[in-house]
């Protein structure tokens, strides 16, 4: 009798090893049935049974239901008395026979869903796009859908898909779903989960949600419970503040950079020549209009080199604006040398013709530049503190151009010609330097520097004729603070009002931010009138 019983158990493990268990059968007419002529409340409790059997279905009812539900919501689900049909290409398919028809029949028409029926269809719509879809992006978007609304999905469907899902992102997303789920589930351990796990996130979100449940459970709390998420609101909030700081300060620099190339130019020419010149912001839209330029010839030429267009036209950037600067000094600037209000006056001049030939040419309006793929995004380095390629560029052109400015000006012929004219004009010319080349050739640095800052502003700013008369001002603050005629000091001063006016503008904001550090630097400038770095052998 003993070894009947042992064989009889084996073979049932045999045959239960062997034999498939029997998928889920959804009833598929009736479902549809539901969904086209149900009332309310039936559709409603037709989704959380179907969502219910879907996870245990075959592949292929799977594929069914995600396909007629995705036609339901969209509306593109056409009843008829007996069935429905759903759009296949040209075509409609009979979501019950899978036969095609060239046109729908004449009683077909879409259900219409109201606003309760659609919250109730979304949850669920997304909790079948997690069980059934292969691409993990896709379930990435479901699992952020369901952070918002649960509705009649069961988080024990969601605890399950979260225990098998393969991909990082998704887990992390479907882990924000339940840290809900496990807050008011009341359960220590599932709470200390919940903690932890926004502990391991700490985001401005998370810390809220922290805060509000430490607040509103106060005194049902266990000790333990309580201890963790005391330790886990420090630590996120303490994270949060950091990058805080760290998100402002790297605005700062990036704005700082800006601020930089715009002033450099205007750093060689009015510090080095002494020549006041109200056209240099021109010469940064000149720049950029060069760069969008080489953007459209590169469409028609070679369109597979679009994406690298920003680098192929620095030199482009730098010799256009900087042969417009010859032609000027040639013809405005040589001849009122040491006679500062005329110069002003003249280059004003210029700035308005600039301005207004490109107005006539090319037009007022904004240019549209092209972003390649590799700018548009950029990466998280910890909670909310994340690096944008487009910023990061700004910062990486302004420091290429401070070395390469400093690299020409104290380690080339033409740079020792330039601060020995700028330092002893009758001595230079004494000892056989071309004062009046040099200046020519100074002024056309300085107008090439100007075009590289309109380059890389060209995917910041609004990028019109007018774009560059927001920025001189700026840059002549620049200049004065940093020293007139210091490339170092235009780089810390630029850097310094870059982070003063980050830190100021998001309290107070963009009006306020402008008059505070106005204020700073006038009070700056009189106890330090020749800047941060005064020239010396100047007289």
């Amino acid at each position: 009798m003993r070894a009947g019983k042992i064989v009889l158990c084996l073979l049932l493990l045999v045959l239960a090893t062997f034999v498939p268990v029997q998928a889920a059968d959804i009833d598929r007419q009736g479902l549809v049935g539901i969904w086209c002529a149900g009332d309310d409340a039936e559709r409603r409790d037709s989704f959380a049974a179907m969502l219910s059997q879907v996870e245990s279905a075959d592949e292929p009812t799977r594929q069914w239901v995600q396909s007629v539900l995705s036609a339901y919501r969209e509306g593109d689900l056409f009843c008829t008395a007996e069935t429905a049909f759903r759009p296949a290409g040209e075509a409609y398919e009979n979501v019950l026979t899978g036969e095609r028809v060239d046109a729908l029949p004449a009683d077909a028409n879409a259900p219409f869903l109201n606003i309760p029926l659609r919250r109730a269809l979304e949850p669920v719509s997304r909790a079948v796009t997690l069980v059934v879809s292969p691409e993990a992006a896709e379930r990435l978007g479901a699992a952020d859908g369901l952070s918002r609304s649960l509705g009649v999905v069961p988080p024990a469907l969601i605890e399950e898909l979260y225990a098998t899902e393969p991909d990082a992102r998704v887990r992390s997303a479907l882990e924000q779903v339940l840290v809900g789920v496990w807050l008011a589930s009341g359960d220590p351990a599932d709470q200390q989960r919940a903690i932890a796990a926004l502990a391991a996130d700490p985001t401005r979100q998370n810390l809220t949600t922290l805060e509000r449940f430490v607040d509103g459970a106060e005194g049902s709390l266990s000790p333990s419970v309580e201890a963790a998420a005391d330790e886990a609101l420090s630590k996120v909030k303490l994270t949060v503040q950091a990058s805080d700081i760290l998100t402002v300060l790297y605005h700062g620099l990036s704005y700082g950079s800006v601020l930089f190339l715009a002033a450099l130019g205007l750093a060689v020419i009015f510090g080095l020549m002494g020549v006041i010149n109200l056209a240099q912001a021109e010469f940064v839209m000149i720049g950029a209009y060069v760069t969008w330029f080489v953007q459209e010839a590169l469409k028609v030429v070679a369109p597979d080199l679009l994406d690298a267009y920003i680098f192929i036209a620095i030199p482009f950037a730098f010799l256009g604006p900087a042969l417009v600067g010859v032609l000027m000094e040639w013809g405005v600037v040589r001849h009122l040398y040491h006679r500062p209000l005329l110069t002003l006056l003249a280059t004003w001049a210029v700035s308005l013709l600039l301005i207004n030939i490109v107005r006539v040419s090319i037009g007022t309006q904004n240019l549209s530049f092209y972003t390649p793929e590799y700018l548009k995004s950029g990466f998280t380095v910890f909670s909310e503190f994340a690096i944008t390629w487009t910023r990061l560029l700004s910062i990486f052109f302004a420091a290429l151009a401070l070395v390469g400015t400093l690299f020409v000006l104290y380690r080339t012929r033409f740079g020792l010609r330039v601060r020995a004219t700028t330092q002893n004009r009758r001595m230079s010319g004494c000892v056989g330097v071309s004062t009046r080349r040099t200046d020519s050739m100074a002024f056309a640095f300085g107008s090439g520097l100007a075009g590289i800052a309109g380059l890389a502003l060209s995917n910041i700013y609004n990028v019109n004729p007018t774009m560059g008369t927001s920025l001189i001002i700026d840059s002549f603050i620049v200049v004065v603070v940093g020293g007139v005629g210091s490339v170092l000091g235009t780089a810390v001063a630029a850097l310094g009002i870059g982070e003063l006016n980050a830190f100021i503008e998001p309290q107070y904001g963009a009006v306020a931010s402008k008059v505070i550090v106005l204020l700073a630097v006038i009070l700056f400038i009189q106890q330090k009138p020749n800047g941060l770095f005064p020239p010396k052998g100047r007289r």
